[in-house]
């Protein structure tokens, strides 16, 4: 099982890097989107809140796989051109965005009415209440959810095979398939499912901590 162990460990730290690495910058786009969308959800602008709307529904309701295949066959008919590993962030940043923004509106809607009055009554402006006392409690309150679409994330990044982006499944697949492989079968799986479970335990732990933070500062 453990034949050829120093190569195969190799190709797994690498899979492995590549895959924290696309989680962590898919996630920070979706992180932007995320509050971008709250933002138009909540805002008194009518055409902001029905785009943010039609947003959350595609994306919501479009397979991920389907995202980017779209977005690395598709765009680049038209003549927009990135490389594999653009698309792959884009792609789970746009399509986990989608969740961020209605995690964090759940949020926003725990938060007592009285809140935003009292804020408009001291005349705090709508992006002022937003900004300086909904969103920062909003966002400690949902820290946990928020942490699980990381974990998700981590699972979700390995679609990105399908466009060529050699992550940790990705390079799993390619030991098992090499006509030339003298890898074990098992070895390799054991493996990749060892990798996944310290990625999702480290950054679990991250979350938990973020979240103990919060509650003190609470």
């Amino acid at each position: 099982m453990f034949e050829n162990f120093d190569l195969m460990a190799d190709a797994l730290l690498k899979g492995m890097w590549t895959t924290v690495w696309v989680t962590l910058a898919s996630y920070t786009i979706a992180l932007v989107i995320g509050v971008v969308l709250v933002v138009m959800h909540v805002s008194p602008a009518l055409p902001a809140r029905w785009a943010a709307n039609a947003y959350t529904q595609l994306f919501r309701n479009v397979p991920l796989l389907a995202v980017l295949i779209i977005m690395f066959f598709g765009l680049p008919q038209i003549g927009i051109k990135a490389e594999n590993w653009v698309w792959a962030l884009l792609g789970l940043g746009m399509y986990t965005g989608a969740f961020v923004g209605e995690t964090m509106r759940s949020g926003i809607n725990s938060i007592p009415l009285g809140q935003a009055e009292a804020a408009r009554s001291i005349g705090l402006t709508f992006s002022q209440s937003l900004g300086t006392v909904i969103m920062p409690q909003a966002i400690r309150a949902v820290i946990p959810p928020l942490g699980s679409l990381l974990i998700a994330l981590v699972k979700n990044s390995a679609l990105v095979l399908a466009i060529g982006v050699a992550e940790l499944t990705a390079r799993a697949r390619r030991l098992i398939e090499d006509p030339e492989s003298k890898f074990d079968l098992w070895g390799v799986i054991i493996g990749v499912t060892v990798s996944y479970l310290l990625i999702a335990l480290v950054l679990s732990y991250l979350v938990r901590l973020a979240e103990k933070r919060a509650a003190f500062v609470r």
